[in-house]
């Protein structure tokens, strides 16, 4: 689903906290950080302009109050929101195992409670999910942008607006773009039927829907195992572990919902005045998100910036798995808002981190991050165009001494390492040119002959811990990798790749690399934890999504192997939207057209979508409906048995590290879901990625 952080903030609602983890003894036995990466940060710390408090200052800049309560319960009564699990951030010391620029990000994200942007026009809740929900204030009620993730942290937000600022009902949601942090806590603050009636605008670009839903279904399972590396889901939150997700602390874990707008901004520039406040939408289609608007509001001169301008170079390649977005053109949207708007602007805020005052100050925020995106695309492939390859690319692109000086040029949510790569991508795919590379080994087949040519395993641990011992923690791991693959009951191995790991994690100014390397020495020390399957996607996005996609993700689900020699044809019919499919299996691969049904099909299946979504989300089966008269099989049902047959249901817990696989859980069976229903859809960008 562009489930981005959708995908997030479903898999979060299922996996393992890093709170239960500890609970099942999971230790993490995580080490010091070393003498190098002391110095290491001492050295980096010299180079950065520290001496520039503006975004404390900003920050800190029109607090209201904020609630009694550190914690935010969920409906279903789990926590859905933590803030005081990162209270340690505000002991006013220097952790050596946090990078001193992600450090200094992950105190800026403490901010918790209310704030006035304009005086008594426009307001934030600032620390109640990963991004910011604001309220704007209109002639008679607040209109919401970006409702956050879930329901119970939206109406938390609401709750403290009204009992602050005064009870005024909600007349307006702006969704900024389609990723989940940014809708999926819209029930929190309005009623479907308000929207559906009208009484309510609910305003996004245009294709919200689509996008909203479709990236990551075909691929959610696998950027479901890959989020837990990107956002350290299982990591314990402390110096040690996960600190910070640089435009927020994490993705809160609730209940996620997804109201369809009402109106849709589909011109470039397009105008609107809702409940006396004037707005002007400027479509950003292939920024930060497919689809993405920005907002000017000239009664006050303010500029809301989505999550295309915030404080921090977001990412290009997002480690857990989307298209890669496109740099240059995000760099041209930024330079548009500048001239279009940022001439006047008095204030700019947006979905996530601080407010910027000031016309001066936001032209300078609004240079520096578009000259940062246009750079790392212009010097990425001006290498490129040198001979510099898709994996020599990270060891060369360094962001130009000017920008490293600004702090907003900094890439926490992404990092100047594998969004360089992901720039070549782009252009020009993962081959780097060599032959080589082209179509090589899998690393389990090509790493015991490293092994052997290496001199065996000892010879490589005695080599590892050398390279560790000297801080040379990137040499250490490629050798060690090679080891590891080779060798997955190697746990002496595995403990000494975790450390190399873990160092490594401790240097990254991007939070997303060190959950990365972080994870990935808590798995190698402790393997993957057990517990039960992650739960069912939200209702709402079902419901949203097209029955197209939904059969789409079963030609992607069948096993091909299985599915050999098997030729049929089934017509699909849903009466209530009247839709019609042709579902055709030919030569091991599921195919489907819309619109169509076949004159001679082996089986004719009819069902409403009302009732065929009970089926997508596993709280029923296609039997069910059979008996409950709500489907109607017409034909030889053989074709919808073998299809059946065919499908393997997904799950989140393959082995990335290897040796690590998680043992089967002992828990209740739950009763059998029909597999066509559709997978247990994981993030978080996640939630903002």
């Amino acid at each position: 689903m562009k489930l981005n952080r959708l995908m997030l903030g479903l898999v979060l609602a299922g996996l393992p906290s890093a709170s239960q983890a500890q609970e099942k003894h999971f230790d993490p036995k995580g080490a010091p950080p070393s003498t190098f990466t002391i110095e290491l940060r001492k050295g980096v710390s010299a180079t950065l302009p520290f001496e520039d408090q503006r975004d404390f200052e900003e920050a800190k800049r029109g607090f209201v109050a904020e609630p009694p309560y550190k914690k935010i319960m969920a409906d279903a009564g789990h926590v859905a929101w933590d803030m005081g699990s990162y209270q340690w951030l505000l002991q006013g010391k220097d952790f050596e195992s946090i990078h001193p620029s992600l450090q200094r990000q992950a105190v800026l994200n403490m901010a918790y409670g209310l704030y006035e942007v304009v005086p008594d026009k426009v307001y934030q809740v600032r620390g109640f999910d990963l991004a910011n929900i604001t309220f704007i204030k209109g002639d008679t009620g607040w209109i919401v942008f970006d409702p956050l993730t879930a329901k119970e942290t939206a109406r938390a937000a609401l709750e403290l607006v009204n009992e602050k600022l005064g009870k005024r009902p909600v007349l307006g949601v702006v969704y900024s773009h389609s990723h989940v942090d940014h809708f999926g806590g819209v029930r929190g603050v309005i009623d479907e039927a308000d929207a559906a009636s009208g009484k309510v605008k609910v305003i996004a670009p245009e294709g919200f829907m689509q996008a909203a839903i479709e990236e990551n279904v075909f691929s959610g399972n696998a950027m479901s195992r890959r989020t837990q590396y990107s956002y350290a889901v299982l990591l314990p939150r402390d110096p040690h572990g996960h600190a910070d997700q640089s435009i927020g602390k994490n993705v809160a874990n609730g209940n996620v919902g997804l109201i369809a707008p009402n109106v849709l901004i589909k011109k470039d520039f397009e105008d609107l005045t809702l409940d006396g406040v004037q707005m002007v939408f400027q479509n950003t289609p292939d920024t930060e998100a497919p689809v993405e608007m920005n907002t000017w509001f000239p009664q006050f001169k303010g500029f809301w910036a989505a999550e295309n301008i915030t404080g921090t170079i977001h990412n290009i390649y997002t480690p857990r798995g989307a298209p890669v977005r496109n740099a240059l053109n995000w760099s041209k949207q930024i330079n548009t808002a500048l001239y279009k708007f940022g001439q006047s602007a008095d204030v700019m805020f947006a979905s996530h981190s601080w407010p910027r005052w000031g016309n001066a100050r936001i032209q300078e925020v609004m240079r520096t991050q578009r000259d940062t995106y246009a750079n790392l695309n212009n010097q990425s492939l001006h290498f490129a165009n040198q001979g510099v390859t898709i994996n020599e690319i990270q060891n060369v692109y360094k962001l130009p001494p000017s920008l490293w000086k600004q702090w907003p040029a900094h890439s926490y949510h992404g990092s100047e390492m594998h969004n360089s790569r992901g720039v070549i991508n782009r252009f020009l795919g993962y081959w780097d040119g060599n032959p080589t590379n082209i179509a090589p080994l899998s690393p389990r087949d090509s790493a015991p002959l490293y092994v052997e040519m290496m001199g065996g395993s000892e010879k490589i641990l005695a080599k590892g811990k050398e390279l560790n011992d000297a801080g040379k923690y990137r040499d250490a791991m490629e050798i060690l990798n090679r080891l590891v693959f080779a060798q997955p009951g190697n746990q002496p191995a595995k403990d000494l790749l975790a450390t190399s790991f873990e160092q490594l994690g401790y240097q990254m100014e991007s939070p997303t690399l060190r959950n990365i390397y972080l994870q990935g020495a808590y798995e190698l020390r402790n393997g993957l934890p057990g517990g039960p399957a992650v739960r069912s996607g939200s209702p709402d996005v079902i419901r949203a999504m097209s029955t197209e996609n939904w059969l789409d993700f079963i030609g992607i689900s069948i096993d091909p192997r299985k599915a050999e020699g098997l030729r049929f044809t089934i017509n699909l019919f849903t009466p209530d939207n009247g839709e019609k499919y042709i579902i055709e299996m030919s030569n091991a691969t599921l195919t489907n057209i819309k619109g169509e049904q076949a004159d001679n099909p082996d089986l004719t299946i009819t069902v409403n979508r009302a009732d065929l979504n009970q089926v997508m989300m596993g709280a029923a089966t296609f039997d069910d409906l059979v008996k409950a008269r709500k489907a109607t099989f017409t034909g030889d049902r053989k074709p919808f048995d073998q299809l059946r047959g065919l499908i393997v249901a997904f799950r989140p817990n393959f082995e990335i590290m290897p040796g690590t696989a998680a043992k089967p859980a002992s828990a209740p069976e739950e009763k059998q879901a029909d597999p066509f229903k559709l997978p247990d859809m994981a993030p978080p960008e996640s939630a903002g990625d």
